[in-house]
């Protein structure tokens, strides 16, 4: 039984600690908050699923509690990076909400500490955990649609959103790509494998300095294509489209996948279904992390240190085609 700390008690850490209640492997005990208002706010909410108690208004607090063995670090983007290696200098375990730093010379400089510190880190990108999408994996590695030749996929939200808001706000390193195209980037990076040969971009850049509609075109060895995209100000499908020789792939809300089609020329479609409850969202990636914890692993084989890096290398390189660079970038 793993106990959990949480760091930033926002809307994201409710959805872990929705996640954390569905399992018997590990409890959530402690919160924390720059504001100890909301801190208690959140662990009141939280009394009926979880036996939180500990309650601290600073990050310094939690991370001295020896109780508390693992820290779900759920701030803004542009606190990760602090927060992370708080907890692993307090030789506490981290899973950090994507993205896990502003760029990878960060995400190194921690994936270092961690293995120093004997720790265990790993980028909370839910969508790679989610049964449909292990299943997707297994079917593309049997070439059921034979050579994978392209990748689209579009991740488009349009709330209206408040120029405060953290999606816009660049001093929280908001923007379209770090939280919405980091999932599109994510698909072609599981699909593909790898790092793209070639990249171009284009942005829209809003009026608060951030991206709000940015625009991929990767290309990767052999001709292989992946056209990618996200917003925070337009209306478009969520979807994912994989292309290949011999039939092609749907998968609905790729983010959160629950089921994807696969269609073969002459063939009757086929549909894989693998629903789950919303409470169950983020259950997959911490069960996970428990399974790693308890054999003794520092990293995930499935959200692998490399694999955060690679992915963070691509999106510098997109925000400097953009000229966008947040505070605090070394």
């Amino acid at each position: 039984m793993l106990n959990w700390g949480v760091i930033g008690c926002g809307n994201i850490a409710n959805t872990f600690a929705d996640g954390l209640a569905c399992l018997d492997s590990g409890k959530l005990i402690a919160c924390a908050s720059n504001s100890m208002q909301r801190a208690h706010a959140w662990a009141e909410n939280q009394k009926f699923q979880h036996d939180i108690r500990s309650v601290y208004n600073s990050y310094e607090a939690l991370v001295n509690d020896s109780d508390v063995q693992a820290v779900y670090v759920a701030n803004t983007h542009n606190s990760h990076y602090q927060s992370i290696k708080l907890c692993l200098q307090n030789y506490k375990h981290v899973l950090c909400e994507k993205p896990i730093t502003l760029n990878a010379h960060q995400a190194a400089e921690l994936f270092a500490l961690a293995r120093k510190n004997k720790c265990f880190l790993m980028e909370a990108v839910w969508t790679r955990f989610l049964p449909a999408i292990r299943m997707l994996q297994k079917i593309l590695a049997d070439n059921v649609i034979g050579d994978i030749l392209s990748v689209r996929a579009d991740f488009c939200i349009n709330p209206k959103l408040a120029e405060s808001h953290r999606l816009r706000n660049k001093k929280l390193a908001g923007g379209a790509l770090l939280d919405l195209g980091i999932y599109p980037i994510t698909f072609s990076s599981l699909v593909f494998g790898g790092a793209p040969e070639k990249i171009q971009s284009s942005a829209i850049m809003d009026i608060t300095g951030v991206d709000a509609r940015s625009f991929y075109l990767f290309e990767y060895t052999d001709g292989r294509i992946a056209s990618l995209s996200s917003g925070y100000n337009q209306v478009a499908p969520c979807e994912a489209l994989i292309s290949g020789s011999e039939g092609y792939i749907r998968v609905p809300q790729f983010f959160a996948a629950q089921a994807f089609s696969v269609h073969i020329q002459e063939q009757e479609p086929q549909t894989y279904s693998y629903p789950f409850s919303d409470n169950e969202n983020f259950s997959f990636e911490i069960q996970h992390m428990h399974d790693c914890i308890r054999q003794g692993l520092l990293q995930s084989p499935i959200m692998a240190h490399d694999e955060s890096l690679q992915i963070m290398q691509t999106m510098d390189l997109l925000r400097n085609q953009w000229g966008l660079k947040y505070e605090g970038e070394q």
